[in-house]
């Protein structure tokens, strides 16, 4: 049966766009058992080693490389950190290279981070309250520097973001992102905007296109409605949401089909959300903040922030 959608369009202008980023087929079933290569590793044991965003650098063989985020809040704490990941040797403990920040007052409660297409070495990072940093990761590997610092647009009363994402279609970029709602009375509300890079190398926003009522399915106790979200080569978005209970849990968490977000060849971004959003896959006693299709393939990196457990990463074959 054919889902019915709620549907908001936005047309872009020049030097912006949007579309899907990554993936193939085979979505796995919320129930079916998860793979050896899809068991959670653990980064970490205590509340600073989490992972509250992350983006996918490489895949070389059966090794995952990304850079991940943290959202520490006291200075000197990491924000940044270069993930080596073995999904199928789970004798090998994945690593996480802390990353100097530079070039800026360290950010408080960094919650997403995004590759930029197209610019080696350059990512987007929010926190929570929607500044979005710039950043380059230096030539000698070993930090990031802020390139440029600016808030989202249209930020609501109240909000407070985990999620972020680009994508690329036909040369230009486009962002989405969401206030992660709380609970049964704060539905999360998903934004979309074409996104460029001035001559100045600023990010510039354009008309910025919401849906204010989207809640999950599942979880349903102390959730936060969007945790993170993706979207995949086919153009489906696909949504983490998680809930929390406190710094000792407990946690649950599940990954949905909310819905879709297009790009025609004209520049018209349509986003549709589903009335009845499709749970992909729950993973309980896990507070995934971290979810990204791996390009080219059906299936996602996600990460865990565990408060006081630390952080933990796996795959899940949930793109298409």
């Amino acid at each position: 049966m054919r889902k019915a959608v709620l549907t908001a369009v936005a047309l872009l202008g020049a030097g912006a766009a949007v579309a899907a980023t990554t993936s193939a087929t085979a979505a796995r079933t919320e129930d079916a058992p998860a793979p050896a290569a899809g068991r959670w590793q653990q980064i970490g044991h205590d509340m600073r080693s989490g992972i509250s965003g992350l983006a996918v650098t490489s895949r070389s063989g059966g090794t995952y490389r990304a850079l991940i985020a943290r959202d520490n809040k006291r200075p000197g704490e990491n924000r940044v950190a270069r993930l080596t990941y073995h999904p199928g040797e789970p004798a090998r403990t994945p690593a996480a290279q802390p990353l100097e920040w530079r070039g800026s007052a360290e950010p408080n409660d960094l919650e997403a981070l995004e590759a930029v297409p197209g610019a080696p070495g350059e990512y987007l990072a929010v926190a929570s309250r929607g500044l979005v940093y710039r950043l380059q990761v230096t030539a000698d590997g070993d930090a990031v520097e802020v390139r440029d610092l600016s808030p989202l647009p249209a930020i609501g009363q109240g909000d407070n973001f985990e999620s972020f994402t680009l994508a690329s279609r036909h040369g230009r970029l486009a962002a989405a992102w969401a206030d992660r709602g709380e609970g049964a009375d704060r539905p999360a509300t998903l934004y979309t905007a074409p996104l460029s890079f001035n001559k100045y190398g600023e990010t510039v926003f354009g008309a910025v296109t919401k849906a204010t009522t989207y809640r999950a399915p599942y979880p349903t106790g102390d959730v936060r409605h969007v945790a993170d979200l993706t979207v995949t080569d086919s153009g489906r978005l696909l949504v983490a949401s998680a809930s929390d209970a406190g710094d000792d849990g407990p946690f649950d968490s599940a990954v949905t089909d909310a819905g879709t977000l297009s790009l025609d060849a004209t520049g018209e971004v349509r986003l549709s959300l589903a009335e009845t959003p499709e749970v992909v896959r729950k993973f309980q006693g896990r507070k995934i903040e971290a979810v990204e299709c791996v390009p080219g393939s059906d299936t996602a990196l996600l990460g865990t922030d565990d408060e006081n457990t630390g952080g933990a990463v796996t795959t899940a074959r949930i793109c298409d």
